[in-house]
């Protein structure tokens, strides 16, 4: 069991490309690999999976133990992690979580992917500040991305040459290799038709430049895994809203409930699937805001859910959140009357980014105790009238705002909770 991190000097650099072709060429070629992703990602771990066929766990080194930490990173074969922005870029004010973090905790080297169309000789020192900043981050190799010819790499090839860092690949420039995305990253993995038609396509672009030994012989040994504690499940059924507008919910917290017991009913608001029997309804988040529309109109669901909320307990998150209030106005000035169960109005006409861990307590509801979270969306408050569900701090300690609503059996919150602590 052995791993290695792809990181860059910035977002954008084209990891997540390059992490790609790579698990898809390895897995082509019969390696043994899976992916993950540094961070709190909800997108980017679905192309992992489409990419090689094996699960791929979020690790998150501000939100989640060591011992967590550890624990999903086991596992056979080879494990390609993708970092999540720059390689030293985490929360204030000491860069918790980054992946920097993430390569200290596991011991596993760096492989840093640079974008090079605006470059040529200053390759050289911004690679040598990075693989000298830290001695505990070890930078053991180079990918270059969106290459413009054979001279241009050339050029690149020797400014690098005096650091010693081997360069793994170099990717030429490829229109064909660019991704649709929208505001909260990357369209999702599973309303992407041409999926497998880009991952060979990527995996044929890398395959081309490659040193496929070098970066084999860079990966390290895992940390062994450790016990890490596990998520209580708040109940024994729990029924989860899964489709193209619900479709951010963690693996780990999860997997953790089926381990605890918990079976776990999915089904689709967007289908117009009535809310399935059970003890606790999720609805995660997502993109409820580019299907409002569809939501409002889907009568089986919302009549089910405001029914079903007469003696069950529902939590929503983020998106999952907005669908529980009473309206949600799309980008377009379009109000669209939701489920009703929490006296909240959000709105997208005028877009506003809330990005942040959080650190929440809650008193009551479905999970007590306290909590590390993240919080990344668009919406507006317009409106929310009651008790709040999270008592709230930012990632230095900051007390915040109460975060949520808590109404009767029906409760949620922008924070996506990732572990408690």
């Amino acid at each position: 069991m052995r791993g290695l991190i792809l990181a860059a000097p910035s977002s954008g650099a084209g990891k997540t490309t390059l992490t790609l072709a790579l698990l898809r060429l390895l897995s082509r070629d019969g390696l043994p690999v899976r992916g993950a992703k540094s961070g709190p990602d909800y997108i980017d771990p679905r192309f992992h999976e489409a990419a090689c066929g094996e699960p791929c766990p979020n690790l998150d080194a501000f939100a989640m133990s060591p011992d967590r930490l550890r624990n999903l990173a086991a596992g056979t074969g080879l494990l390609i992690i993708e970092g999540a922005m720059g390689l030293f870029d985490g929360a204030p004010p000491d860069g918790r979580g980054a992946v920097a973090d993430l390569a200290r905790h596991l011991g596993l080297p760096v492989v840093l992917v640079v974008d090079v169309g605006r470059m040529a000789g200053s390759i050289a020192p911004l690679v040598a500040g990075f693989a000298g900043f830290d001695p505990m981050v070890r930078v053991a190799g180079v990918m270059l991305n969106n290459v413009g010819s054979d001279r241009h790499e050339a050029m690149l090839r020797r400014a690098l040459a005096p650091l010693g860092l081997p360069v793994l690949a170099a990717l030429r420039r490829d229109p064909a290799l660019a991704q649709p995305s929208r505001h909260l990253g990357l369209v999702q993995a599973s309303e992407r038709p041409d999926l497998d038609h880009f991952l060979d396509t990527a995996a044929d672009a890398l395959a081309a430049t490659l040193d496929r030994a070098t970066l084999l012989s860079l990966a390290a040994p895992l940390p062994k895994a450790t016990a890490a504690p596990r998520l209580t499940p708040p109940a024994q059924v729990i029924a989860l809203a899964q489709d193209h507008a619900f479709g951010f919910a963690y693996p780990h917290m999860l997997a953790d409930w089926r381990a605890a017991g918990a079976e776990i009913r999915p089904f689709s608001p967007l289908a117009n699937d009535p809310v399935p029997h059970a003890d606790f309804i999720f609805l995660p988040g997502g993109y409820p805001e580019l299907h409002a529309g569809q939501i409002a109109a889907n009568q089986v669901f919302m009549q089910s859910l405001r029914i079903t909320a007469q003696t069950t307990e529902i939590y929503g998150e983020c998106g999952g959140y907005m669908v529980l209030g009473e309206g949600l106005t799309d980008a377009t000035g379009t109000r669209h009357a939701m489920a009703g169960l929490l006296p909240l109005e959000t709105s997208f006409a005028t877009r506003r980014l809330h990005l942040g861990y959080r650190q929440l307590e809650a008193q009551a509801g479905p999970f007590p105790g306290t909590w590390t979270a993240h919080e990344f969306h668009y919406a507006t408050t317009l409106r929310a009238d009651g008790p709040p569900l999270f008592a709230a701090r930012d990632a230095e300690g900051t007390t915040l705002p109460p975060m949520g609503l808590r109404i009767a059996r029906t409760c949620g919150s922008f924070a996506h909770l990732i572990d408690r602590t």
